[in-house]
């Protein structure tokens, strides 16, 4: 048999405008972010292999504060180039596509840093209205590797990209009318196809969705394992749902290889986020008659920290490089995070949020609500209707770990604050809807909880682990309980499983049951209005409303006019009481023990748990 060539795919996903290994929340060094980490990986896993293409997956200029700070940048100087793509620059990567968190900042703000990348960005799966294309739908990149005999082989490698559709529900403010997509499966049925006759001998897919434990259907957001059924992928790279693969994270779905990292059989790998991970996928290609086929793959995924406990031991160092591309930037970022713009007269935190109505959550609101009724006279959208207010807490531990959580001091409150507050730059919006979809909304954030049963007498866990905390909507006006002994309505996608269920009881107005045919005004934001967790009564018809700032913009002005705020809990939801001898429990960050507890539920220590977090008991008061 002819030499093989050994060829490794080295990815990264989900970066988030990580490059120091630095919390900008917390302003103090964090060994687990950061693409100066992922570097070293980078460098060692180069090192070791023949012949090598580094590729990253998207969701790389948002997410720190430093990707707002640079977004603010480009705005006035066009001729910037993007940290993180100088970052990227830097390292060499190949090929690069987009991430739905890419276009938070509008189609300009995007064009204008791609033009400083040194790489393609492909995406296949994003039209104009025309039908053209908007970006390069896949490269053809023309290679010579060495083979296993040292001899240079011409070898051509197609990388495709492919984007969430979605986002042109997620962010239709920056992109009806100028943009329209289609599912990632139908996509890759057109163009794969073209990338072979064009004669790619392999085909990479970059594919910035995960992995679905629904039945696969047109237009899917996590559409990845149908998408490696589509004939002539080799291998894929995955994002998007922060997690890891290879690993348990995906255990149980059929097709899913957790244990080798293959998607019916096809290679792949997910590597976290925020630079956490670096993904490797080994390949030796055999040449048979017609062309290069797979002949063995491994793939693996290396972490740039190990977590014993509270215990965080790096594996590598930063690049001394990138810390210094990115210096300027990181620096700039400080100042711009740490600028004062108010005060709060008592501590912040989100420890308890998922429990407890919380003034983490009840800020938010209250600021969104209050830049809603300033406008309700001048906008004719806005009269006359009660002005509810949607909000949900973003950092609540979960897979971001132990640490991530909002805490914000008494006192002067920063730009740094207000993000730790909001963590997204979504953009203000207000959706009408009737009493009925209302208590459907909040029946489909009710989904964050398990089922308790109130006969058992064992340890039963509140908080469903696959339940994403931003989308445990909270809606300030109307006072409501959840009724957790009920089974869950909606599941964590949000379809709807238990059709007569019902968690949500006593949900009142103005201390009257709520009438299903009366109609609200949900004062929320673009992902949530646009669509985003497939929430009732949310698919971008119902927009009455589109603010022209963003809903941290408003949460800063409301502090700014306010001068000094006093967050605190309203009460506007409660637990529905189960037995007292139930013993029901939930993990937070052990620096909970420090902080005020929670209204309207009481809460007992029981120890250290897994991972670093601290397990308490709930009790409803």
């Amino acid at each position: 048999m002819a030499p093989g060539i050994p060829l490794r795919l080295i990815g990264t996903s989900d970066l988030h405008a990580y490059i120091y290994p630095y919390d900008y929340y917390r302003d103090r060094p964090d060994e687990t972010v950061g693409l100066a980490k992922t570097a070293a990986l980078i460098s060692a896993a180069r090192v070791e292999a023949t012949n090598s293409l580094l590729l990253d997956n998207g969701d790389f200029i948002q997410g720190a504060p430093l990707g707002d700070y640079a977004a603010q940048w480009l705005q006035t100087d066009k001729s910037a180039i993007h940290p993180v793509i100088a970052a990227m620059n830097e390292l060499g990567y190949a090929v690069g596509t987009l991430g739905n968190h890419d276009f938070n900042y509008g189609l300009d703000l995007l064009e204008t840093a791609l033009r400083g990348a040194a790489f393609p960005v492909v995406c296949c799966n994003i039209s104009r209205p025309d039908g053209s294309l908007y970006f390069e739908p896949w490269v053809i990149l023309d290679r010579a590797p060495r083979d296993e005999a040292g001899v240079s082989r011409p070898l051509r490698l197609g990388v495709i990209g492919f984007v969430t559709p979605q986002i042109t529900q997620w962010d239709q403010s920056h992109l009806a009318g100028r943009a329209t997509t289609i599912g990632i499966v139908e996509a890759a049925r057109i163009h794969v196809p073209e990338l072979r006759r064009q004669g790619a001998d392999i085909v990479i897919a970059l594919c910035h969705s995960g992995i679905s434990r629904k039945t696969p259907s047109p237009g899917d957001e996590n559409a990845a394992l149908a998408l490696s059924a589509v004939e002539g992928i080799d291998a894929i790279l995955l994002g998007h749902q922060h997690l890891v693969l290879p690993g348990s994270d995906f255990r149980g779905i059929a097709g899913v290889d957790t244990g080798n990292g293959a998607l019916h059989g096809v290679p792949a790998f997910m590597p976290g986020f925020w630079g956490s991970h670096l993904g490797i996928i080994d390949l030796l290609l055999v040449e048979v008659e017609s062309g290069w086929r797979i002949g063995r793959a491994s793939v693996a995924v290396r972490p740039i920290y190990l977590r014993d406990g509270e215990t965080v031991t790096p594996t590598v160092d930063a690049d001394i490089r990138l810390l210094e591309i990115a210096r300027p930037a990181h620096e700039a970022t400080l100042t711009y995070a740490r600028a004062p713009v108010g005060e709060i007269a008592s501590p912040i935190n989100s420890y308890f949020a998922l429990i407890a109505d919380d003034p983490s959550v009840q800020i938010v609101n209250a600021a969104q609500a209050w830049y809603v009724r300033r406008l309700a006279q001048s906008v004719p959208a806005l009269a006359g209707l009660p002005i509810l207010s949607a909000a949900a807490p973003f950092k609540c531990g979960g897979r971001g770990g132990p640490d991530y959580y909002t805490d914000v001091a008494a006192g002067p409150i920063a730009i740094k604050d207000v993000a730790n507050l909001y963590v997204f730059p979504n953009s203000l919006r207000v959706v009408k809807i009737s009493g009925a979809v209302l208590r459907e909304w909040l029946e489909r954030s009710a989904s964050l909880f398990r089922r308790i049963d109130p006969n058992s007498r064992d340890r039963q866990t509140l908080l469903d682990g696959t339940f994403s905390a931003y989308n445990f909507d909270v809606i300030a006006g109307v006072t409501y309980a959840i009724d957790v002994t009920q089974p869950a309505r909606y599941d964590s996608d949000g379809e709807l499983v238990a059709a007569e269920a019902h968690r949500i009881v006593d949900l009142r107005f103005q201390d009257e049951p709520v009438d299903p045919s009366r109609d609200f005004l949900v004062v929320t934001n673009s992902y949530r209005a646009g669509g985003g967790g497939n929430f009732p009564g949310c698919d971008g018809s119902t927009i009455v409303f589109e603010a022209p700032d963003a809903n941290r913009d408003a949460l800063v002005r409301y502090i700014v006019e306010s001068r000094q705020v006093e967050p605190k809990s309203d009460g506007h939801w409660r637990f529905a009481p189960w037995p007292a001898d139930a013993i029901v429990t939930f993990l937070t960050s052990p620096a909970a023990a420090t902080a005020a507890p929670p209204s309207g539920v009481s809460i007992t220590p029981l120890g250290p748990a897994p991972g670093g977090f601290a397990i308490y008991r709930v009790e409803p008061n």
